[in-house]
């Protein structure tokens, strides 16, 4: 299976966020310009807003007159911005150096994240291969075992590819004879990625070198010669971090070609908005080719017989009704993963030489938890659900029959399971909020699990626990929520909380690791995270109520978790922060503003905060699907009234603002933190400062080196104890029990 980050299909790639950015609290860093201190916090706090020039820009949507007076903040390079961004900088710089404590939580933070992080090994020409990130490398390095109980050779080290640790690997797949690497590098965190080709026993590079190439993995043909990918055309230099993404095409590259000589294997003029992830099926015989369409969860699968000289492409799947995830196949038999009259998902099978519908068969049925993934592996299928936010993996044999189920100790998230239908192992990786990814060798004829690489910690987890909880929304709906805490939090009123929610896209939050987090908890602090709707822990359902009309479902959510978690003396407004990447910026910044009085603290990530004209830019034209559009005259209505930027009303007090982007974000682009922001810092009344990070050098999000993590974490968590008035006790070994005190 293609390991790429992320690792669900192409869809992934087009939504809002980057990898593991959601739990490990990603935020933008930037080297901050002037290290002097200020005399103090306050006076920094007081210190007057970079100005903000407001134009006269007026827009006329379906009668409605729109003011933007920051459109020219859209322009991230001209050289009126580029001032704004440094005076920004510099103030937030100024704040945080006046701050003792910002060096204790740096420190902290560093042995936190000084662990071995590992990847899931995938098997090819009996090699394993895998990732492993030595304690506080920039990045992950790819290795190779000969055998299980071999001695790892370094591969790949993307560390030794730029100074500052900014070039990341995004993504790999091995040829079947296990001899040929294709990679994928993305530099400063664009989305834009080059793939190259080495060889894995010289450890050399081959000429080969794909530009141009974004929301695509490889899959290699079997015959190792070569493999296909997706890419764009060549953009315009001035708008490649801007412009918008249409027509995708499939190509075919052979190994030791120029680029210029790829095959295009596929393309659609006249659907411009149409992505193609081409799979060579694990067999070598086809070419699966699935069709999306934005991000929407509907998508259309074609095929071609690779083994047929000049054979056509099959349209099999071709109304976007419904999701058709690719599981494998038995020869003409194709296995999907499907909500197609099952919102919560259910595998069926397809015969392509009798594809009518009447003729499918149900392998396995829809069940009440959400189906989220199936390998084949073993002559089996290995199923992930969710139940309630949290993994469960069932097993079952090729005619849909139940045979077990994976035991699990604790609350957490399971990925992996991916192999080959004759292979007798495959790998898995389990993860809660206090237990780093931990992998585990799966036999699959003894049906037992054991230890491939796990983590040696800098903390105990026995000492946090995690707790399920459930409140009302403002509807009624039922809405789950983890809590995450030092064992023997009081529930007085008086712990500092972070809230922390996403609500959008399918995605669903579960329990994952993060060193970041982990500061937060040994500072005394909860760990909140909310299940919103909009998100996928429910099945289709549960997205659709919180998508375009009934997206002020998620922010109702949202806040009733906090009213929920004051409510039952968890907290106090006064100790309540909210917090959210990407969608999950949107969301922050539409509770900000739709209800200033409930929190302390704010902090929008990477945000989406003009809803009326995000699609504009990039990738945005592609979350219309769960957004909708400006253009329609019922939805325009429906974004005006919760878009963040929109809704910001001068003379109110707001709570302690934490905007943080980069600005080259080539996903969610700055412009929108950048407006946001000087709308925010000139519409403020209260003392509460609004302070803005700007990453001068990075995307939005993946790929980000350890440094820039540590120290846009400790930026961030120096900010959230000023603002909270949480202690933070010297470093060392009293750092280790900090969340005892008081």
């Amino acid at each position: 299976m293609q390991k790429t980050i992320p690792a669900r299909a192409s869809r992934q790639f087009v939504r809002t966020f980057g990898a593991g950015v959601l739990t490990t609290l990603c935020l933008s860093h930037t080297a901050f310009a002037g290290d002097q201190p200020a005399e103090n916090a306050s006076a920094a706090r007081r210190a007057p807003y970079p100005p903000a020039r407001r134009s006269d820009q007026v827009d006329t949507y379906h009668g409605v007159t729109v003011a933007d007076p920051y459109r020219w903040l859209e322009d991230t390079d001209s050289a009126e911005t580029r001032a704004w961004i440094e005076a920004q900088n510099r103030l937030t710089g100024d704040f945080l150096t006046a701050l003792p404590q910002r060096a204790r939580i740096r420190e902290r933070l560093a042995e936190l994240w000084d662990y071995e992080k590992f990847g899931i090994p995938v098997k090819r020409g009996g090699r394993y291969f895998f990732t492993r990130q030595d304690g506080l490398a920039n990045q992950p390095s790819l290795y190779m075992l000969r055998s299980l109980d071999g001695e790892p050779v370094l591969v790949l080290d993307p560390n030794a590819l730029s100074a500052d640790g900014t070039v990341a690997l995004t993504g790999y797949e091995v040829s079947e004879n296990g001899l040929f690497l294709a990679y994928g590098l993305a530099t400063a965190g664009s989305d834009w990625q080059e793939w190259k080709v080495r060889e894995t026993d010289t450890l050399g590079d081959l000429p080969d070198h794909l530009r141009w190439v974004k929301f695509s993995g490889v899959s290699w043909t079997h015959d190792n010669l070569g493999f296909f990918y997706s890419r764009y055309d060549e953009p315009d230099e001035a708008t490649r971090l801007t412009g918008t993404n249409y027509y995708q095409k499939l190509y075919y590259h052979r190994i030791g070609t120029p680029q210029s000589e790829d095959e295009l294997r596929y393309e659609r003029k006249d659907q411009k908005e149409w992505g193609f992830d081409g799979r060579v099926t694990d067999d070598g015989r086809y070419l699966v080719i699935r069709i999306w369409r934005g991000t929407e969860e509907k998508n259309a699968v074609f095929y071609q017989d690779l083994v047929k000289r000049d054979a056509p492409i099959v349209e099999l799947l071709n109304e976007f009704d419904a999701e058709y995830a690719f599981v494998g196949n038995d020869a003409e038999v194709f296995w999907f993963r499907s909500d197609l009259d099952a919102p919560r998902g259910r595998l069926i099978a397809i015969d392509t030489r009798l594809p009518e519908r009447a003729a499918w068969r149900e392998l396995i049925p829809q069940a009440a938890e959400s189906l989220q993934s199936v390998g084949l592996v073993g002559e089996r299928f290995a199923a992930t659900y969710l139940k309630d936010a949290h993994s469960q993996v069932r097993f079952f044999d090729l005619s849909g029959k139940f045979t077990g189920e994976l035991a699990l100790d604790q609350l957490g998230s399971v990925s992996g399971f991916d192999g080959r239908r004759g292979d007798d192992e495959t790998f898995y990786s389990f993860t809660s909020f206090t237990t780093p990814a931990t992998i585990y060798r799966y036999d699959a004829g003894a049906s037992r699990s054991t230890f491939f690489r796990h983590p040696r910690l800098p903390f105990n987890p026995d000492e946090f626990e995690t707790n399920q909880v459930f409140y009302s929304s403002r509807d009624g709906t039922r809405v789950p929520m983890f809590l995450v805490y030092r064992k023997g939090l009081k529930r007085d009123g008086a712990n500092a909380t972070y809230l922390f929610g996403y609500g959008g896209f399918n995605i669903a939050i579960t329990p994952a690791f993060s060193p970041s987090n982990m500061l937060w908890l040994e500072l005394g602090g909860l760990w909140a995270v909310a299940n919103l709707r909009g998100g996928g822990e429910y099945g289709r359902e549960w997205h659709e109520a919180g998508m375009k009309l009934n997206k002020q479902n998620v922010f109702d959510d949202f806040v009733a978790a906090a009213e929920w978690l004051i409510r039952e003396r968890y907290t106090s407004r006064e100790r309540l922060a909210i917090g959210g990447r990407s969608n999950g910026g949107l969301l922050v910044g539409a509770c900000l503003t739709q209800r200033p009085d409930l929190f302390a603290a704010a902090l929008p990530a990477v945000g989406v905060m003009d809803m009326l004209r995000f699609d504009r830019f990039t990738i945005g034209w592609a979350w219309v699907s769960d957004y909708g559009s400006s253009a329609d005259a019922a939805e325009f209505r429906a974004l005006l009234a919760y878009s963040p930027l929109h809704n910001i009303k001068h003379g109110t007090s707001y709570p302690a603002t934490w905007i943080t982007t980069a600005d080259h974000d080539d996903r969610v682009v700055p412009g929108h933190s950048f407006k946001f922001g000087a709308a925010l810092q000139a519409a403020q009344a209260g003392a509460a400062p609004v302070l803005m990070r700007i990453d001068t050098r990075a995307g939005h999000g993946s790929g980000k080196p350890t440094t820039k993590l540590i120290e846009e974490a400790a930026d961030m968590w120096t900010f959230l104890t000023e603002v909270l008035n949480v202690p933070v006790r010297p470093t060392g070994e009293q750092s280790r029990s900090v969340g005892q005190q008081n």
